[in-house]
């Protein structure tokens, strides 16, 4: 084993993963699954039936206390405050220049009391900005290693946990979470994902990931699950070009140039970086992240550069094969005169341009309850 595989970390389910076979890769600073049974196959199986993902990498944090709220207001992007009980909303961390900090979802458990959660290879590096932010009476705690994550994704997916849990799931509206039980676990069970499909994410104790998962892998045999890693998680999060941080976002993106600009709520009140989205959306954005279908069977690849009549006028951010929608599809930065619906460009790929349309996003209609 080489030095860096031995300082990879891995979740409550890694044992699982290797008696199903997975193919394991680094991600992030953790060993995951990339794929089982194949990409495509994981990827159409979550869009037609139910699929199974392990997310126990992604980080947790709690906030309680009255002081709660006016914190996380100030920290955040999306307004806490309209967030009600039992309520998840999408948001951003921003630096004082705007550039993001990282894509957080926020739930709301109690008056006084929050779950975020945070994206794997930023769970240090989050936790360390937010500290210097806690004050007043509120406790915070990290609670990333005494959580396990399981997605649960797919149109088939509420009739797979509807019977194990003993809340009614059904009740549970896109972006909506209750604390229940699964099988006798103590669990969070939230309607959200990032499939673009119905589906629920379990948080769980650790303790109780690899039996919750073993019992959905044999309960949903009747519904055709499959586990899914990090590839079709990839390929189905494109197809809803939903942001990868760390290669859609990251310190130097701003939220009005990202097509985030709708979870960023002005008129709340103070937060860091309000006034730097302010002058960027008073302005106007110099460039946008856009999606885009390559004309040839061609892949477009983070990093590769966008041109415009041989002038290079943006980046590729994410590309791959959309199984869903047969096409070669991505995302990428270009400037924003060259960002309007049905734009010709090109992407060049290993030295040789390939041509590349503007088209509108998402690439696959969302199916998700609503």
């Amino acid at each position: 084993m080489t030095v860096s595989q031995a300082t990879l970390k891995r979740t409550p389910l890694y044992q699982a993963h290797v008696r199903l076979g997975a193919r394991l890769v680094p991600f992030g600073g953790w060993e995951m699954p990339v794929q089982y049974a194949g990409i495509l196959e994981e990827h159409r199986t979550v869009r037609s039936r139910v699929g199974l993902f392990d997310v126990s990498h992604m980080g947790e944090f709690e906030f309680q206390g009255p002081d709660a709220l006016n914190v996380l207001q100030r920290i955040t992007t999306n307004d806490v405050a309209a967030l009600p009980i039992g309520g998840v909303h999408y948001s951003l961390m921003l630096y004082p220049d705007g550039g993001i900090v990282d894509d957080i979802t926020l739930y709301r458990i109690k008056q006084h009391e929050f779950l975020m959660t945070v994206n794997a290879s930023n769970i240090e590096k989050d936790w360390t900005w937010i500290t210097p932010h806690i004050e007043g009476d509120l406790q915070a705690e990290n609670v990333s290693d005494k959580t396990a994550l399981l997605a649960v994704q797919g149109p088939r997916a509420e009739a797979l946990l509807a019977p194990l849990c003993d809340i009614d799931v059904r009740a549970c509206r896109y972006y909506q979470f209750a604390k229940g039980r699964i099988a006798g676990a103590e669990s969070y069970i939230s309607r959200t994902g990032y499939t673009g499909e119905d589906g629920f994410e379990l948080f769980l104790y650790a303790s109780d990931g690899g039996r919750i998962w073993d019992l959905l892998l044999e309960k949903g045999k009747t519904h055709g699950i499959v586990p899914v890693g990090l590839g079709a998680r990839d390929t189905l999060r494109l197809e809803m070009k939903y942001a990868l941080y760390g290669n859609d976002i990251d310190q130097t993106t701003n939220p009005i140039e990202a097509g985030l600009g709708w979870v960023v709520k002005l008129g709340k009140g103070e937060f860091i970086g309000r006034d730097a989205v302010e002058k960027v959306k008073a302005a106007g954005p110099t460039r946008k992240l856009v999606g885009f279908e390559m004309t040839d069977r061609s892949v477009a690849r983070h990093g590769y550069r966008i041109l415009k009549s041989g002038r290079e006028i943006g980046v590729v951010t994410s590309g791959s094969y959309g199984p869903s929608v047969d096409k070669y599809i991505g995302t990428g930065y270009v400037e924003t005169a060259h960002a309007a619906l049905g734009s010709e460009n090109q992407v060049e790929v290993r030295g040789t341009p390939h041509a590349a349309r503007v088209v509108p996003t998402p690439f696959y209609p969302p199916k998700v309850k609503k």
